[in-house]
């Protein structure tokens, strides 16, 4: 969700961006795209399609959710010499981190749960318990490893949307939203490297 929410922002500025100056959109070459596709596929096939994620075990699930931030990792690591690159690489980096040190999956307390979720359905659940088929398993405060990386943040009240999202999330918001922004700006700021 974080990322499609990056990409609509990024690509809605970025464009404004190119057009008020009457420029042409850029889109420069990134080195091995194909990775993106590689790594969505295993999220598509566990997170969002009804007719595989209920057959997928959750233990099947957690190496192939796992399997997929590596990659994406990775395609952040290919192009980490442009400047937006080094937040996404970062946030992939401390959310795979905390995933693999709770399980293979994000750890929410039960805290936040509540501020996102309807109650009943919060009530529930158990501690150590997966929360329907997202990335998200319900640990205590005091059971979380490295807590502070977890999906602890979310949204305020008067936005009336339901989400958690942990640092690393936001750093690729933030990395991924400045990428398609940059696109919009002059050819020697789109194709800038560290």
């Amino acid at each position: 969700m974080v990322l499609v929410a990056a990409v609509i922002i990024g690509l809605t500025f970025g464009i404004i961006r190119a057009w008020v100056n009457k420029r042409e959109y850029r889109v420069y070459d990134l080195k091995a795209p194909g990775l993106v596709l590689l790594a969505f596929i295993p999220q598509l096939l566990i997170f969002f399609l009804p007719a595989t994620r209920t057959r997928i075990p959750d233990e099947t699930a957690s190496i192939l959710f796992v399997s997929s931030l590596i990659i994406l990792f990775a395609f952040s690591l290919l192009n980490i010499r442009k400047t937006s690159f080094l937040p996404v690489a970062t946030g992939f980096l401390l959310n795979a981190f905390v995933i693999l040190t709770n399980g293979r999956w994000m750890p929410i307390s039960p805290e936040t749960a509540q501020k996102i979720l309807p109650a009943t359905s919060v009530d529930a659940l158990q501690i150590g318990q997966r929360i329907g088929y997202s990335k998200d398993v319900l640990l205590t405060r005091e059971d979380t490893k490295f807590w502070f990386f977890s999906d602890r943040l979310s949204l305020p009240d008067w936005i009336h949307y339901g989400v958690a999202f942990s640092v690393g999330d936001l750093l690729i918001f933030i990395g991924i939203v400045w990428l398609l922004w940059s696109l919009g700006g002059k050819g020697k700021e789109v194709h800038k490297e560290i």
